[in-house]
């Protein structure tokens, strides 16, 4: 009985292997192929990187970095600080009557923006109920002189009838020397009515204490007013001051102390006030004359007052006056210092810090006393001397004794000076 092996996979794939063995050749070679490529490849680039040659190793050499370096130079200097302010009246007051009344007079140049002199007249009040007064005040007078004057007479006769009958001293009484007192008392007060009723009549009449200028005018013609009504409010142009906020360092380069006040043997710094007005720069002079008492507690610095006189007169800029209200720049002189230290303002890092370039070609950083500091130049008392190179342009991570190549000033604009033009 003959047995037959059982048909299965494996057997079946080897028999496809043995009938035809160039198939399953070729498809092994395209399976390898990819890996074969793939691992030469590692391989060369292996092998070239061990056959590369190593660069050399060098030694970095930090270069010195260039600065722009000044000479300082000693000078007096006139110090000198910039600051702004407002234009106000130095005397400035409401305009108001003493007496109630209807208004029956007011002058032409009682109206807003006008002018008067010290004692024009500005308003009248009507003055018929005031007369009357001072006509019967009159009238008292004239009664209670009389009344005086019989007392006299009487006590004369009373004297002449006592001596000739009379023993001994007369009394007050005798010699009618109370009623003399009493007639005398009711005449000093009917002249004080008087007085009081010629008083208010003036007052009728109201004039300008100062001459100036009116700022607003509230009342017109044929109101009614009463005690202490505004009528309006002026200020006199004789004197105008301008308020100057400063600081503490301002202070110092000004030379002005707390409190200060001007005088004949202590004059105030001058001042330069600009504005622009009607399109034109415009300059007034003047003088610090007080500073404030105190310091502002809110803002911190002391107020000084700058008084210009005749601003509508004398003291105009070429007929341009110096108009209250007006916002001015000030420019105020302060104190001389002689042989300070200046130095160009990019040379002073931060508040009182500059570099030095030494004669070694490095950098040192120095403290300096600062006086005075704008865009242009910084003035110093001490730190630094006239031999010094101080470094002027930017210096990135600045330390002390970095490398550092130093070039004049006056060598750059020699260079720039000696590029040629091309024609």
């Amino acid at each position: 009985m003959n047995t037959q092996e059982p048909l299965t996979a494996a057997n079946t794939s080897q028999k496809r292997k043995q009938k035809n063995p160039a198939l399953f050749l070729w498809r092994m070679i395209v399976f390898a192929l990819p890996v074969v490529v793939i691992v030469g490849g590692v391989a060369g680039v292996m092998i070239m990187g061990a056959l590369k040659p190593k660069p050399e190793k060098k030694a970095e050499e930090l270069k010195p970095a260039a600065v722009l370096v000044a000479s300082p130079k000693r000078e007096t200097v006139h110090l000198a600080i910039n600051t702004q302010g407002e234009v106000r009246p130095q005397t400035e007051i409401d305009a108001v009557p003493q007496i109630s009344g209807k208004i029956v007079y007011v002058a032409p140049g009682f109206i807003d923006g006008g002018f008067f002199n010290k004692g024009d007249v500005l308003v009248r009040i009507e003055p018929a109920d005031f007369r009357l007064r001072v006509i019967q005040a009159e009238a008292q007078v004239a009664q209670a002189e009389q009344r005086l004057a019989r007392e006299k007479a009487e006590s004369e006769i009373a004297k002449r009838d006592w001596a000739e009958l009379g023993e001994g001293e007369a009394s007050a009484l005798t010699l009618r020397l109370p009623q003399m007192a009493e007639a005398q008392a009711a005449l000093d007060s009917a002249n004080a009515s008087l007085s009081d009723a010629q008083l208010q009549l003036s007052r009728t009449v109201i004039r300008a204490p100062f001459t100036g200028r009116v700022r607003n005018r509230n009342a017109d013609f044929g109101q009614y007013v009463t005690v202490g009504t505004r009528l309006g409010r002026i200020f006199a142009t004789q004197v105008v001051e301008v308020r100057l906020p400063l600081t503490d360092t301002e202070l110092s380069q000004l030379g002005l102390p707390l409190a200060y006040l001007e005088s004949k043997d202590n004059p105030g710094p001058k001042v330069e006030l600009s504005a622009i007005v009607a399109g034109k720069e415009r300059h007034w002079s003047g003088r610090i004359a007080r500073t404030d008492a105190a310091i502002d507690p809110r803002t911190r610095v002391l107020f000084a007052f700058v008084q210009i006189e005749d601003p509508y007169g004398a003291g105009a800029d070429d007929g341009m006056p110096l108009a209250v209200g007006l916002f001015v720049n000030a420019h105020v002189v302060g104190r001389e210092i002689p042989g300070a230290l200046v130095v160009p303002r990019t040379a002073l890092r931060g508040d009182n810090t500059v570099y030095v370039a030494k004669a070694d070609n490095t950098l040192t950083m120095k403290k300096v006393s600062v006086v005075s500091s704008n865009r242009e130049r910084a003035v110093l008392l001490a730190g630094i001397t006239l031999d010094d190179k101080v470094i002027t342009s930017p210096v990135r991570a600045a330390a002390e004794g970095m490398k550092i190549e130093a070039v004049e000033h006056t060598a750059v604009a020699q260079a720039t000076t000696d590029v040629p033009v091309a024609n």
